[in-house]
């Protein structure tokens, strides 16, 4: 059975705040911890009013300070933002508050506009195009220090920090298989090369002192309510803020509107059809109806689940009802 995790957007909806949609993650972690959830990540996005964790590693150990058991994580920390080596510093030190429980996603995205990742960066000499070099330095800086060794991470050297390479093409799939590394997926954004990128992973994944065998992560949009017609309902909440965000006007996370998709112009309509093409919405049973063929079909290990809803009880709710339908047992 395919293991169940939370990626948290740290959505901040219309009509609340930073404070609140932080402590709303919180709040959601502990529920996820108790629902069975594998893991817990957050996500590095900047310059957007609806997203409250540009600054990640402290909203990990601010979810992380108050869990126990669930793993708490990156999906991702945007690698061509930061130094290998300060990266290696924070999430040493999550690892030494928190032993065994802090993963480390690595996108090469900038997570923002352009102009933003200037202001991030000052200049843009570190891009994309060194991002496999810095995945390479940043897991050197976790292994045990060498006797002359010049620059170390400390914390951060010997420190049991899992690392994940992110992706939305074959891009992160090739470099994932070959450094060995696990490999997580964002279809649940850019669904179109998943079946591709999943062939390459497997058919050249090279095993490391990591990673003996592939493992697969992939991202899923799932909106579960009682009813399939709460479910449509709840989802406009995240077709508005895809529609906003790809038009160059993202915003707090809007509250849902009735018959959303019947005021859309088809240039719109087709854009959420292509990039929310597997998003799971609807009852119980269409839950897991959808859940057990899109496992069936990806033979993905586990699954990242991302639910953008307006109403927090709503999204607690939601996570709950999946839990259920995947047979995931609550802890005392």
């Amino acid at each position: 059975m395919a293991l169940l995790s939370v990626l948290d957007l740290a959505p901040v909806p219309e009509g609340s705040g930073v404070a609140q949609a932080l402590a709303n993650s919180l709040d959601l972690a502990r529920h996820a911890e108790r629902l069975g959830y594998q893991r817990y990540w957050m996500a590095e996005h900047h310059n957007m009013p609806g997203i409250a964790s540009a600054a990640t590693s402290v909203v990990i150990a601010h979810v992380a300070g108050g869990t126990k058991t669930i793993r708490v994580g990156a999906g991702g920390i945007m690698l061509p933002n930061h130094a290998p080596l300060v990266i290696a510093e924070q999430f040493g030190t999550l690892a030494a508050l928190f032993p065994g429980r802090i993963d480390l996603g690595l996108g090469r995205a900038p997570g923002t506009d352009m102009a933003t990742a200037r202001a991030l960066r000052r200049n843009l000499e570190a891009s994309v195009d060194t991002f496999p070099n810095d995945v390479v330095e940043l897991m050197h800086y976790f292994a045990p220090a060498e006797p002359t060794q010049r620059v170390r991470a400390v914390p951060g050297e010997g420190q049991d920090v899992e690392m994940w390479v992110l992706g939305s093409s074959t891009y992160g799939a090739q470099l994932a298989a070959m450094i060995g590394l696990p490999y997580a997926f964002a279809s649940h954004f850019a669904p179109a090369e998943m079946e591709h990128a999943l062939a390459i992973y497997r058919s050249r994944f090279q095993p490391s002192d990591r990673l003996a065998a592939p493992h697969v992560m992939l991202g899923l949009n799932v909106v579960a309510a009682d009813t399939d017609e709460e479910a449509r309902f709840l989802f406009s909440s995240l077709q508005q803020a895809f529609v906003r965000l790809r038009s160059g006007q993202p915003g707090k996370l809007p509250a849902p509107v009735q018959g959303f998709e019947d005021t859309l112009e088809p240039a719109a309509r087709s854009m959420l059809a292509h990039a929310l093409s597997e998003a799971i919405v609807g009852s119980a049973e269409t839950v897991r109806r959808r859940l057990d063929a899109f496992i069936e079909r990806t033979g993905a290990g586990e699954l990242m689940v991302t639910s953008q809803i307006h109403d927090h009880a709503k999204r607690k709710r939601s996570f709950e009802i999946l839990a259920e339908v995947h047979g995931m047992t609550a802890a005392a």
